[in-house]
């Protein structure tokens, strides 16, 4: 007899650009439930939604272990996305509940976005945009992305897109990264360096790390203090990775020339004074969001979610 099960889908832009990954889940007979409140979800309405289902198409909602506790019948966890910080990997894994990602799917928006930052706070073209509104049309002199050197902190899968972007602005490429890719750097012509000296030499830095108990405000004062005064900063990673109240300071002492965050660890940010310089470049966490890679992302985790649960079916005859 073919089971039914009931999944949850959290991200609220899942099926949005297409329905097929909707469609396929409802092919299977599943029962589909739908974030119901147009944001992230809050951990009280995740321990109140998760009770009864037997898989999750989650996005940045939390799925701490209290969370994951009250998930009695959960089955599959499938992530629309790379990064797990909001989910207790740990506490599924000793709860037998698989976690998969969709890696690689929104590599391509992200390595877009990340460029399309530096440029924005290169060139201040907010800045420059807003004072034309205002029919102000005073010349705004900026720097330079062509030929400088850029840091990727993290040369990974969306690390290397960017790198590969880079090339076309004949840049120079240093990379910092605990798991080095030592034949696709050479063949690229990418440097591995100390973090310390990625600081020190690169005009543009880009991070591309996940969140981690190591990563957690690994960009604070000190490293500020290393960075050139024209160094500009960008984070389409995750938020806690830079020290806000370090940033914040950075920006107002004009440390350095500027940063584009889209990311950051309370979304708005919990300190509204960052909103207020002009030496930022603010996203919304928007980097993936393109519709090639929504519709990428949401057929990868549906299908990542159908493979865990049949998996589970043929265990279970």
């Amino acid at each position: 007899m073919k089971t039914t099960y009931k999944i949850l889908i959290t991200p609220r832009s899942f099926g949005k650009s297409s329905s097929k990954p909707l469609d396929l889940l409802k092919e299977k007979g599943y029962e589909v439930v739908q974030n119901p409140y147009g944001r992230i979800m809050t951990r009280q309405e995740m321990m109140k939604h998760i009770v009864d289902v037997d898989g999750i198409i989650v996005g940045v909602d939390p799925l701490d272990r209290e969370v994951l506790a009250c998930g009695k019948r959960l089955k599959a966890i499938s992530k629309y996305g790379v990064g797990t910080d909001n989910i207790d990997v740990e506490y599924a894994k000793e709860k037998n509940i698989p976690v998969m990602r969709t890696v690689g799917a929104n590599a391509e928006a992200v390595a877009d976005f990340t460029f399309a930052l530096m440029l924005a706070v290169a060139r201040r073209i907010v800045e420059i945009d807003a004072g034309c509104r205002k029919l102000n049309w005073n010349k705004i002199t900026s720097i330079e992305v062509h030929g400088k050197t850029l840091g990727l902190i993290g040369l990974g899968a969306i690390g290397k897109k960017v790198a590969r972007r880079a090339a076309g602005f004949d840049m120079k490429v240093l990379a910092f990264d605990t798991f080095k890719d030592e034949v696709y750097a050479k063949e690229n012509g990418i440097t591995y360096v100390t973090l310390e000296e990625l600081l020190k030499e690169s005009d543009f830095i880009s991070l591309h790390l996940p969140l981690t108990d190591e990563t957690r405000n690994l960009i604070s004062y000190e490293q500020f203090k290393m960075m050139k005064p024209m160094a500009v900063i960008v984070n389409t990673a995750r938020g806690g990775i830079i020290d806000e109240n370090a940033l914040l300071w950075a920006l107002k002492e004009k440390r350095i020339w500027g940063a584009g965050i889209d990311v950051f660890e309370e979304e708005p940010p919990k300190n509204s004074e960052l909103l207020k310089m002009d030496n930022i470049v603010i996203g919304s966490h928007c980097a993936a969001s393109t519709y090639e890679a929504i519709e990428k992302m949401g057929m990868m985790a549906a299908e990542n979610l159908i493979q865990c649960l049949e998996k589970h079916d043929a265990s279970a005859e």
